[in-house]
């Protein structure tokens, strides 16, 4: 942490916007956050076993933990709530520290999704008068918007959720394109073992039930998974326009123009307009405002909006600030309705 006082300032403006001061815990499941980011993300938790002999881990993420406060307590309507604390993650890089020192700040239960997205920068913003930087970039993305192009594409139901499912998983979703683009709808990893049960499965009585289905039910099951109608050459063109989608980056006050001009060029039912974008002008103080596509990778739970904020200070980049719309991840914790959901994190370790 840079100091007290910078810590202090920082959340003063925190409170000054009315967000309401709590405290979290520092020890939670640890099946929250491997079912939220995946098991692959287990390796970044410092996790123990408690006397239960149950599984929990030290908080990587202050958002989950915020989260499941608002669903254990039973709590309704809107909350503008602020926490300053230390956040636990191994990193691949040595440099890395591995506490983290954060602020974060939320609006959950509101159903003023384009006012609270906008509430959320701008309190992120006035957060930035604290530091001391010469220049920056506020860079927003939509994953609302992938979602849109992916339900408008001619793929298999399948492909359509496997994309969606993997968006924020950079080097898997690339193979899967990769796939996508040879017509290979089984994951090589599990053809051999797929084809050696099919085998077996060949060998016995068709009529011979297993977990209530016949076997020859799940056989015709199986030959529908594998078989897919496209052709390759359609799933290349796909792909492509996959790839072309992700690359698109501009000023955020034309966002919707260069999008809106890519679904036309492509044949695509699909039109946006500037609600997706809580940001209209380019410059804001000393940060360029910037919309980029493929934006909004970093974490499974993200559903809407997303931004970050990077910043040059001392002649180096760095990252400060990270947010965005979470609106499935209280209803994924447990809840049974949706609950609405936006925050950020500022990052003290800068």
């Amino acid at each position: 942490m840079k100091s007290k006082n910078l810590s202090e300032n920082i959340l003063r403006s925190v409170k000054s916007k009315g967000f309401r001061y709590i405290d979290l815990p520092s020890v939670i499941e640890a099946n929250h956050i491997v079912q939220r980011s995946g098991e692959n993300f287990r390796k970044f938790i410092f996790s123990f076993t408690d006397q239960e002999g149950k599984e929990i881990c030290l908080r990587p993420d202050l958002t989950i933990v915020s989260c499941l406060r608002y669903l254990e307590n039973n709590l309704k309507g809107k909350e503008k709530i602020f926490y300053s604390g230390q956040a636990y993650r191994k990193s691949q890089n040595k440099k890395d520290s591995i506490i983290r020192n954060q602020i974060g700040f939320e609006i959950l239960g509101s159903k003023d999704e384009k006012n609270d997205d906008k509430e959320i920068i701008t309190t992120s913003l006035k957060s930035l008068q604290n530091l001391k930087y010469s220049s920056g970039t506020l860079t927003i993305g939509n994953v609302e918007i992938f979602k849109l192009l992916i339900s408008k594409l001619e793929i298999p139901a399948r492909w359509k959720l496997r994309l969606l499912r993997h968006f924020w998983r950079d080097e898997y979703f690339n193979d899967l394109l990769k796939r996508l683009e040879t017509n290979a709808d089984i994951d090589p990893t599990v053809v051999e073992v797929d084809k050696k049960k099919y085998l077996d499965l060949l060998k016995q009585d068709s009529k011979t039930m297993i977990a209530g289905r016949s076997i020859e039910e799940i056989l015709k099951r199986f030959d529908t998974k594998i078989k897919d109608p496209r052709t390759a050459s359609k799933g290349k063109k796909v792909s492509k326009l996959i790839r072309s989608f992700l690359k698109i980056k501009c000023p955020i006050n034309n966002a919707a123009k260069e999008l809106n001009k890519f679904f036309k060029k492509n044949k695509i039912n699909l039109v946006v307009d500037q609600k997706y974008f809580p940001i209209s002008e380019n410059k804001i103080s000393k940060l360029n405002v910037v919309f980029s596509a493929s934006f909004g990778r970093q974490l499974e739970y993200y559903t809407g909006m997303v931004f970050k904020i990077d910043i040059k200070s001392k002649s180096k980049n760095r990252n400060i600030i990270n947010g965005g719309r979470y609106d499935n991840l209280i209803s994924d914790l447990g809840a049974k309705h949706q609950v609405a959901a936006v925050g950020a994190a500022l990052n003290l370790n800068y």
